[in-house]
């Protein structure tokens, strides 16, 4: 009974994610719900562009001059918008950039790559939407460090507490518990693969190393962030340039190949193109929200935390776009140009994610390859893990409620220490299976209640719009939650008084 009980579960979640998700015949498919949230995502991202009049392009520069300031403004202990950004960034960051990317060019074709860039740019302004938002609902904490995101604006903009508390067990479910399995899965592979230390070994090191900053609490997860990604991330973009100026004459056509195959003009001749499109679209967009994560309602319970600098939510919405740039736009780019221009990708031979990026790197710098990678990932899997287990804490908090969560908290955490080390030593296709099934929902709730509080966001960027039109400086642009009726609460006053 019990194996036919398990069976059905899988095959539960199995219809679940094909539902969701889609698969490589959605073209062809009988079931036009196939690859739901792909449709859901990308028109949702088209309506916020389209919305917000392009945003994404007509304040491209406006991002990176919030950037220079980002590190101000914080007080009492609390956490900066920089901060705050780096916390999102070290989730992002993560598995899905070296790991995610080969496998959705092995999976997809050059192709995939093509639709990782449509999701992010589109994303852009998801991302604004949704982060604004977390700022705009987000609570004050006895700890100084603001509490948000998708949870607390879907209770308090939408009224509807069930479906914020579905949202929140969906998180926990995915990125408190499960993606920190596969993200410690990642680092003992690779490590293995560059030093051949044991898979056990690396989940103890791990769970060493994890267990004094989730111990520490979000403030502790923001201030490590902020020092260990943007090392990691600039350590890695240099490597991935030198490579490229170093095999510039092929770069064009390695790029002009990512845009053939997206639209199935390399398959053409098989008279296969309808399912090349299909693969290249289902896993670029796939592995790109994975990566960037823009619309999945994890980078909000970072933004909220943030103390802006100006003092307004969309200056939060501005930074968190520019995360999803970061993420996609250059540090997946940088990845899979390293892996097209290797030419080390076989179809035709089973391939593991981030053993190919090691393999493709080490076509350049020989064995410094497989151990650059395996470096990389473990400072970039580590921070994920602990921006991860915020993103878990916060709504964990949500759910039972400031007064009761110290007990609930503590077992998190223990929880999340055992997972990481289950995920290091054991490959548990059922449970990812299942996180990708909870991060689905958790990332459909998110898009309808930002679709339908949208218009809330889009007034606040107005209101800053004419502030900056207005020539007020950084200190001079101020919100007024009481300007808006659904912010009219007494804990948003409290969280934006000066």
């Amino acid at each position: 009974m019990g194996e036919g009980l398990a069976g059905w579960f899988n095959s539960a979640v199995n219809y679940g994610v094909s539902i969701i998700w889609g698969n490589n015949d959605w073209l062809i498919a009988s079931n036009p719900w196939y690859g739901l949230l792909m449709f859901v995502l990308i028109g949702a991202g088209v309506y916020f562009t389209i919305a917000t009049r392009f945003m994404q392009f007509r304040h491209f520069g406006h991002m990176w001059h919030l950037l220079r300031t980002s590190n101000q403004g914080r007080k009492d202990g609390g956490i900066s918008s920089f901060e705050a950004l780096m916390t999102s960034l070290a989730a992002r960051v993560g598995t899905g950039n070296l790991a995610g990317v080969a496998i959705a060019i092995y999976l997809g074709g050059p192709g995939a790559v093509f639709w990782m860039w449509m999701t992010a740019i589109v994303g852009m302004s998801t991302s604004f939407i949704e982060s604004t938002l977390a700022q705009a609902y987000k609570v004050p904490h006895k700890d100084n460090v603001f509490r948000g995101g998708p949870a607390y604006y879907i209770e308090k903009g939408l009224g509807q507490r069930w479906m914020a508390v579905f949202f929140s067990i969906c998180l926990l479910i995915a990125f408190g518990l499960a993606f920190n399995g596969v993200q410690s899965n990642t680092i003992a592979q690779a490590t293995n693969e560059a030093f051949g230390v044991p898979t056990w070994m690396t989940g103890l090191v791990l769970v060493v190393l994890v267990a004094p900053v989730v111990f520490g609490g979000l403030r502790s997860v923001a201030r490590i962030a902020g020092k260990v990604v943007p090392v990691m991330a600039i350590l890695y973009i240099l490597l991935a340039l030198f490579i490229i100026v170093t095999n510039f004459s092929q770069f064009p056509a390695a790029i002009a190949l990512i845009v053939k195959s997206a639209f199935g003009f390399e398959q053409a001749a098989g008279g296969v193109i309808g399912y090349g499109i299909a693969q290249a679209m289902i896993n670029g967009i796939k592995r790109g929200l994975f990566s960037n994560e823009a619309g999945m309602g994890s980078a909000p319970n970072a933004a909220a935390t943030a103390q802006s600098y100006p003092d307004h939510p969309a200056v939060q919405g501005f930074m968190q776009m520019l995360g999803v740039f970061i993420d996609t736009l250059v540090i997946c780019t940088a990845t899979a140009s390293i892996i097209i221009l290797s030419g080390v990708v076989n179809p035709s031979v089973e391939q593991e994610g981030i053993q190919l990026t090691q393999l493709a790197l080490s076509q350049y710098v020989g064995d410094m390859g497989i151990i650059f990678v395996a470096i990389a990932i473990f400072f970039f899997s580590f921070t994920s893990i602990i921006a991860n287990y915020s993103y878990g804490e916060s709504n964990l908090e949500f759910i039972s409620g400031e007064r009761n969560a110290k007990m609930m908290i503590m077992v998190f955490r223990f929880l999340v220490l055992g997972m990481v080390f289950v995920g290091s030593v054991a490959s548990l296709p059922a449970i990812w299976n299942f996180a990708d099934l909870s991060m689905g929902l958790m990332a459909l709730t998110n898009l309808v209640a930002i679709v339908i509080l949208s218009p809330v966001a889009l007034r606040i960027l107005r209101d800053y719009e004419r502030q900056i039109k207005e020539g007020k400086t950084a200190d001079q642009i101020k919100f007024n939650p009481d300007n808006f009726i659904k912010l009219k609460k007494e804990a948003n006053r409290e969280a934006w008084k000066d």
